[in-house]
């Protein structure tokens, strides 16, 4: 009996510590995963917006961000598919958006029946806030529009940061500022500050001035680049640009002309004919022995650039004006 008693007690003890380890190592081994946010707050023009996750029906209007939403895959169920640019998939026969219609005169009705629960809206159809917010009153509306008096750049930056939260794109924007700030330092090594720089927009046939700074689509460049403008007349943020001869152009003699083709960017949606702007370029007389022409120094941005003014379209004009400097 005292020789058996100690063999039985030993192997009991030893079993119990094992049993307390394994039910120690339980609650570890089984630990549920992180729940998923239901809701991410982010901070627009008009302050701080909080959007339920993941969105379920999305309006977007913004003509600046509609290629990068498309691009991540977003689904969108209403859309004003008229000013927007070609080759988007929401624009494919079957794809099911409903069509606003153009900001002139859009279905706001459609956008009641679509019954968003959040809406990306911004550019031409930023005057239309305000009926949105009446129309569908349980929408969360995002406007990105860039702020006046903030840097152009830094806005385009902002603009897909703040949608990629929302839409969990993190890594996809992240890419897309990455790619935008490589071209814009590569402009910067290539170019010399000694060659000046006219920016012009080709509409209804007529060479426009872009003013630096202040014109549209072409003016922010003239700041992000640093650019020496060939000439500083005062200009406006019309979208067909500013009246000014090409006697006045081809007396600035401008080292390089940078071109955003207005037309080709609303012939897409129209069909209407139009003359290319190298064409235009090419015609004129008074252009024809200006330092930019001579040495066909003249950059296009992207043929549907008026229709798509993101950050995409920045990124491959600026590798296009790149190339050129560096050739």
């Amino acid at each position: 009996m005292k020789t058996t008693r100690p063999l039985l007690v030993l192997p009991l003890a030893a079993a119990l510590a094992l049993a307390g380890c394994a039910q120690t190592a339980t609650p570890a081994a089984t630990a549920s995963p992180a729940a998923e946010p239901t809701s991410v707050t982010v901070t627009d023009n008009h302050g701080e917006q909080t959007i339920a996750l993941p969105p379920t029906a999305v309006v977007a209007t913004d003509n600046r961000t509609i290629s990068v939403l498309d691009s991540w895959g977003v689904d969108v169920v209403a859309a004003p598919l008229d000013i927007f640019p070609a080759g988007l998939s929401y624009k494919e026969e079957g794809s099911g958006v409903i069509n606003l219609g153009n900001h002139g005169e859009p279905d706001l009705e459609a956008v009641v029946a679509a019954d968003p629960d959040l809406i990306i809206n911004g550019q031409r159809f930023s005057s239309y806030y305000g009926d949105f917010q009446t129309l569908v009153p349980d929408a969360a509306i995002v406007e990105l529009d860039p702020r006046e008096g903030e840097p152009f750049d830094d806005e385009l930056v902002r603009q897909v940061t703040v949608l990629g939260e929302i839409f969990g794109k993190q890594d996809e924007a992240a890419a897309l500022v990455a790619d935008f700030e490589e071209a814009i330092e590569r402009v910067r090594a290539a170019y010399d500050d000694e060659q000046t720089v006219m920016g012009v927009i080709t509409s209804g046939g007529e060479i426009n001035y872009a003013a630096p700074t202040t014109g549209r689509t072409l003016g922010p460049v003239f700041d992000i680049l640093g650019l020496t403008p060939a000439l500083t007349s005062d200009g406006s943020t019309d979208h067909q640009g500013d009246d000014i001869s090409v006697e006045a152009i081809a007396a600035s003699d401008p080292d390089w002309i940078l071109v955003m083709d207005r037309d080709a960017g609303v012939s897409v949606n129209t069909d209407e004919a139009y003359t290319p702007a190298d064409d235009l370029i090419g015609a004129s007389e008074a252009l024809q022995n200006v330092t930019a022409v001579t040495e066909k120094h003249i950059v296009y941005m992207p043929q549907g650039t008026y229709l798509d003014e993101g950050i995409v379209t920045y990124t491959t004009f600026f590798n296009d004006l790149a190339d050129a400097l560096e050739s």
